[in-house]
């Protein structure tokens, strides 16, 4: 079994097993296949979409490719909230704290923005004297004593969906529902918990052009959610107005 192998299936529509999906994962996170082989993969991916048992073999690849954080000892009940972000979506910043002053302990790992928009991580740098590098320790005390926590995904969480994240942003296929499926999932399977709450954005300022490509991402991770034991709700939002709830899945 070798990447050419393996680029070779996905260009002929075949299903990739979970072995095959980890090889890539694993070898492209090491840098032992090039950039030019991961793009003809990604690029076949998102011609020809992925099942469902590829995406869920996706997302725990990516999620195994670094550290993960035990929740347990805190919680059995932790929420995750996550968005697929935007321009102008600052959702987390006021939501969280609501979240968590109803006595529900709420703990997220977020990342950076792709192109144009900003990511969580980036908006709460924008405010004077907010750190944003703080250790898993800190990160699960600040759960502990105040009910939330929001962890930067650093390069040793995750790292192989940081660089597969770039990639996708370099080939144009940021778009792809099926592998910003995975990666959402990959990034919530880091912290253990089992209530995960999507805000779908859609419009001009975000890489989800249109609500039925949202209701699709929103399906997909229902159902990947269900098989990973999940609980998983999804609300589609519009960034191009004022914030009002459109749809739940």
């Amino acid at each position: 079994m070798d990447i050419k192998t393996i680029i070779a299936k996905k260009r002929d529509r075949k299903e990739l097993t979970e072995e095959e999906i980890k090889l890539f994962v694993g070898k492209y996170h090491k840098g032992e296949i090039s950039e030019a082989q991961a793009g003809a993969l990604l690029s076949y991916i998102y011609k020809d979409g992925m099942t469902e048992n590829e995406i869920i073999a996706f997302a725990v690849a990516m999620a195994n490719s670094g550290q993960k954080i035990n929740l347990d000892d805190i919680s059995q009940n932790i929420v995750d909230k996550h968005s697929t972000g935007g321009v102008g979506d600052k959702v987390t910043l006021i939501l969280m704290p609501v979240i968590a002053a109803l006595g529900i302990p709420i703990a997220k790992v977020s990342s950076r923005g792709m192109g144009i928009t900003g990511g969580t991580i980036d908006k709460f740098e924008s405010i004077p004297g907010y750190n944003t590098e703080i250790s898993m320790e800190t990160f699960k005390e600040n759960i502990k004593e105040y009910g939330v926590g929001i962890l930067n995904q650093s390069e040793n969480l995750n790292p192989a969906e940081s660089k597969i994240y770039r990639l996708r942003n370099e080939i144009a296929c940021t778009d792809c529902i099926p592998i910003i499926a995975a990666s959402l999932m990959s990034i919530k399977l880091l912290t253990g918990s089992q209530k995960i709450v999507f805000e779908i954005t859609y419009g001009s300022g975000t890489y989800i052009k249109t609500k039925d490509q949202a209701k699709r991402l929103a399906r997909i991770l229902k159902m990947v959610g269900k098989k990973l034991n999940k609980g998983i709700m999804s609300v589609i939002t519009n960034v191009d107005e004022p914030l009002r709830l459109f749809h739940w899945a």
